[in-house]
């Protein structure tokens, strides 16, 4: 198994849920944690948190949606530590709603947050870890780019385009770069709070009854860093028991 410590590992989303759960779990491991969000007094607390206990952890401001923003986010952490070993593309919305219901701008959001956020994550990322012949991207869909439900269309469809884009960039970066997709299936996270549709709002609510806790996401992420350097573990899908 490969070794976490001192691994420098960036975190999109780390502002809670499974991003937040990843980044204390990881920084537990001995990893140097980068936290990127858009709420920075979320990212404060958890990375004080996390240097209270003994890690190493790190924070800016950071909405994926900005090229620039992600491009500074990632070329300041190089430039602090050295090199970049993991960027965890982990931000994501899921505004819920059937198509009918005509919510444009909810669309326009999720393809902005959840592709355009990924493709910045990489486009950042990608000239580094080609330079220094090394790293590992992590891509955050869902089990929503395996299946699609009513009121999710849009939502799973941008997942399936995370999928689609983590096995491409896995394809094209050779023996030198891992390429890893999380699939999580219902995990205890804000996502639901960001759905204005109240009918899809309490069909969620039903379907989460039986959520994972993000921490069982973060486990799996943290499975993939630490197999061998010549293992890429290429998706990993992660559902309750139930």
């Amino acid at each position: 198994m490969s070794t976490i410590k001192e691994k420098v590992i960036m975190i999109t989303g780390a502002s809670s849920g499974i991003g937040e759960a990843t980044a204390r779990l990881l920084a537990q491991e001995g990893a140097h944690v980068v936290l990127g969000a858009r709420r920075t007094d979320n990212l404060k607390a958890i990375a004080n948190d996390i240097i209270r206990e003994g890690g190493s952890a790190d924070y800016r401001r950071l909405d994926v949606t900005n090229k620039e923003e992600m491009n500074e986010f990632v070329t300041y952490v190089n430039s602090r530590y050295g090199q970049v070993d993991v960027l965890i593309n982990n931000a994501g919305v899921m505004p819920l709603s059937k198509l009918a219901a005509l919510k444009t701008d909810e669309w326009n959001q999720m393809v902005d947050v959840n592709i355009r956020g990924v493709l910045h994550g990489i486009a950042a990322g990608l000239p580094i870890m080609n330079k220094q012949k090394f790293g590992h991207f992590i891509n955050v869909s869902s089990i929503g780019a395996h299946e699609v439900s009513p009121t999710a269309a849009v939502y799973c469809a941008t997942k399936f385009a995370v999928r689609a884009l983590s096995e491409g960039l896995r394809m094209e970066t050779g023996p030198n770069i891992r390429v890893t997709n999380i699939a999580p299936g219902v995990t205890e996270s804000e996502l639901a709070e960001s759905i204005s549709d109240e009918e899809a709002k309490q069909v969620m609510k039903e379907y989460r009854r039986i959520s994972l806790p993000s921490n069982a996401i973060a486990q799996s992420i943290l499975y993939a860093i630490k197999q061998p350097e010549n293992v890429d573990v290429n998706e990993i899908i992660v559902r309750p028991t139930a």
